[in-house]
């Protein structure tokens, strides 16, 4: 079965900002939907890659369009607020379910992010285009596969500790910026069935998305994210007669656990 992802886009930069508009005249969303459809393709994955807009985002993250979304990617920043509650929730929901999430830069403070982390997501931030080195820091996870160490971006704005988010099921990646500031850029997470992984590079005003090693983290993101192909095993709840897990009954009736 295809592996079917949605590009959530804001939109908003793009629209009102020269500098984005040059950068991104089609959008951050359709070049990371690209991106992904080339990289996935020559992993051999089959995918189908969507794109949902906030202006859209009724009919593209409705609850018939996220029950046939395997993962999400996020991008929000400047209306964060403008998505409706009952969605934000929806979607979380979906994560519990199994569905993947990639929260992107801004992301941190999106309304799902917050809602499946406990937190404010609060950290420092200043954008005078320095350069951020992305360390890796655990190789073998898959989202670092094929990852240059470091990913060198030019110009970035720069977020850095303290990051207020619930320590990383897993830590793959470590910003340093030339500020000197560092910064845990690609965190982990499981939250019920499903995975969050939360990658920071990515500001509007910087052609991040068009690097060949950011595009190559995002797919090997997407990839890992998926949910996991297993049957559920629910716990059975029911009274315990003393002696049951012995394997037979009090009376010599075998019994299979």
């Amino acid at each position: 079965m295809a592996l079917r992802i949605a590009v959530f886009g804001e939109n908003r930069h793009e629209k009102l900002d020269p500098t984005v508009q040059e950068i991104y005249p089609d959008g951050m969303h359709t070049v990371i939907a690209e991106s992904l459809r080339t990289l996935l393709a020559a992993d051999g994955i089959e995918a189908e890659v969507r794109i949902a807009l906030l202006d859209d985002i009724e009919e593209s993250l409705s609850e018939e369009a996220l029950a046939e979304t395997d993962v999400l990617t996020w991008w929000g920043h400047m209306a964060h607020d403008d998505v409706p509650d009952e969605i934000s929730e929806r979607v979380v929901r979906r994560v519990h379910e199994g569905m993947g999430l990639i929260p992107l830069h801004s992301a941190h403070y999106s309304k799902p992010f917050k809602a499946l982390m406990g937190t404010t997501c609060n950290l420092l931030w200043r954008n005078e285009g320095e350069e951020e080195r992305v360390w890796t820091v655990n190789g073998s996870h898959p989202i670092a596969r094929g990852v240059p160490h470091p990913i060198v971006i030019p110009a970035q704005e720069m977020y850095g500790e303290m990051f207020d988010i619930p320590a990383p099921d897993e830590l793959v990646f470590v910003s340093s910026f030339a500020g000197g500031e560092v910064f845990r850029s690609g965190a982990a997470f499981r939250r019920g069935k499903g995975k969050v992984f939360y990658f920071s590079p990515g500001d509007q005003e910087y052609p991040v998305y068009h690097q060949s090693e950011i595009q190559r983290v995002l797919a090997n993101a997407v990839a890992w994210a998926r949910p996991e192909e297993r049957e559920s095993a629910p716990v059975k709840i029911a009274n315990a007669p003393r002696d049951w897990f012995r394997g037979d009954d009090p009376d010599g009736v075998s019994r299979v656990i």
